[in-house]
Parts: structure tokens; sequence; C-alpha cells
């Protein structure tokens, strides 16, 4: 009677509600691994570029470190190993068998050819060697960083692949079974615009009613879009199942073949979940357990009515 279809509809609501918990939690995870997903692709895209900066860096370090010391070699004659150990020159009296005066003008030549000295080349030296060194510890993080993170977007493409693939395979095949219900004779299939990428793939919906030839679903007659449509609509329904649905005028645009049809599909899905359809169709109507409506009597208020049409085992 009425309380053994108030406890029951109690008993759909509460389950209605834990399963929309569960939608909402599940939304929140894929959410947080896309997030998760782009974070790490920024953080990519980051550690590329401060690469590049400190790839740019070294160049020049490498270059500077280079000239000074091609000026060596080119106005002293020297590496970098000499002109740092070079020992100061003592000149004294005695200085050989040479007089003092060719010492020192031996001195001054070897000074023109030297050219001018920067008394700080040592010292920038052993900073720019520093700085190099640092450099290249930097580098060899950055480049262990981008092999752990090309590591993690690996792992994280595979696995959104994976369960992206799962759920296109499940609703290709359910889609191909609706197909046949609505258009006896005909075929229906799902097909990615580009299988080898199917992450970035589209998918296409394709319909071919018997006798009939089309490429594009536009050359389809309005019910027949409308029942291809709902061939994909129940086959997303079947592949990720829920307890209750609410369909709103989706038959409007069906004859009584089509809806004939139509009515086998609502047949074969009653018995699964709870099906809600605001319609206007009579055949519609007559399928249902039960009927709800709106009137309202003069002078009166709006009023709910409703009426059972076969014995009350399941709601639909």
């Amino acid at each position: 009677g009425i309380d053994v279809i108030s406890s029951r509809l109690s008993e759909l609501r509460d389950r209605q509600a834990e399963l929309r918990a569960r939608a909402g939690e599940t939304g929140v995870e894929r959410d947080r691994v896309r997030s998760r997903h782009e974070e790490t692709r920024t953080s990519l895209e980051k550690g590329r570029q401060r690469l590049s900066e400190i790839e740019l860096a070294t160049t020049e370090l490498r270059v500077r470190r280079e000239n000074v010391a091609e000026g060596l070699r080119r106005d002293a004659d020297a590496d970098e190993a000499e002109a740092l150990g070079a020992p100061e020159p003592v000149v004294t009296e005695a200085a050989g068998d040479l007089p003092l005066e060719r010492v020192v003008e031996d001195f001054e030549a070897r000074l023109r050819r030297m050219g001018p000295v920067n008394p700080l080349a040592a010292k920038e030296y052993a900073e720019l060697e520093e700085r190099h060194t640092f450099l290249g510890d930097q580098l060899s993080d950055l480049h262990s960083s981008r092999d752990e993170l090309k590591r993690v977007i690996s792992a994280l493409d595979e696995e959104i692949q994976e369960r992206f693939l799962a759920a296109y395979q499940e609703v290709a095949t359910a889609y191909e079974e609706h197909f046949a219900v609505l258009f006896p004779g005909g075929t229906g299939k799902l097909a990615m615009s580009d299988p080898d990428e199917p992450l970035e793939s589209g998918i296409e919906i394709r319909a071919q009613p018997l006798g009939k030839k089309v490429s594009q679903l536009t050359l389809l007659s309005g019910g027949e879009r409308s029942l291809a449509a709902l061939a994909f609509l129940f086959a997303v329904f079947k592949a990720r199942p829920s307890p209750f649905y609410v369909l709103d005028e989706v038959e409007a645009a069906l004859d009584d073949s089509n809806l004939r049809r139509f009515m086998r599909l609502i047949e074969a899905f009653r018995h699964q979940a709870q099906l809600v359809i605001v319609t206007h169709q009579q055949q519609t109507m007559e399928s249902a357990n039960v009927l709800y409506g709106v009137t309202m009597e003069p002078g009166g208020s709006s009023t709910v009515v409703r009426k059972e049409l076969s014995v009350v085992d399941a709601l639909v």
C-alpha cells in the first residue's frame, strides 16, 4: 500500500543521495588527478625554461674562460697553470753574467709583449671556476628532476588512457546493442578520429539505418537523429549505471513506429533502474506503471494527481 511505497521511496532517496555523494567524490578525485597532471606539466615547462637559462649561462661562462685563456696565450705566451704558478722575478746586481741594464731591458721587452695586465685575473678566474662548478651541479639536479617529472607524467597519461579506453569500449559496445534495438537491421558504431592518440582524439558517432547509406548524421531525419542520440545516451547509462534517470520530452520528435522502438529500449531498462519520463506521448504514458500529473480545479490551487496503471513492484 502507500506505506510500502513511502518506505520504498525513502530507501531509494537515501540510495540516490549515497550515489550522488559517491559521484561527487569520484568527480573530486578526477579533478585532483587532472589538477596534478596540469601542475606536473607546468612544473616541467618551468624546469625546461630554467634548464635553458642555465645552459645559456654555462655557455657564457665557458666563452669568458676561453677568452681569458686566449689572452694569456696571446699576450704572455703562457697557459692558465703557468700564469698562476709563475714566481716573482728577483732582480739583483749579480743576475748572471748580464749587466743590470740588460736585465732591465729584457724585463721591459717581456712586459711590452705581455701588454696590459689585469692584476685581478687570477681572482676572477677562481670566481668563474667556482660559479661554473655551482651551475654544473644545478644543471645536473635539473636533469634529474626533469627525468622524474617525465616518469610521473608518463604514469598519469597511462592511467588516464587506460580508464578512458575501458569506458569508451563499454559505451561503444552498448551503443551497437541499443542501435540494433532502435534500428532493426541497421548498424551503429563509435569510432575515434585519431586512434593513435586516444586522449587527444574526438569521438565519431556513426548511424546506418537499414536501407540507407549516409555519411553524416545531418542526412538522417529528425526522428532518426533522435533515436541515434537516445541509443548513445542509453549506452552511457548502461556503461555507467545509475538507479534513477529523468528523461524530459526525449521522444517528442518520434513518430508512432519510432516511438514503439523507443519503448522497447525503455522496457529493457525499466527492470534495472527507475525511469521518470516527462512526456505528452500517449504510448509512453500507457507503458508506465504510475502516472503523475498536475491539475487545477476552478477557484483552487494546483494539485498533483497520481494514477496507478498496474501492480506496483517498481516505480517507473
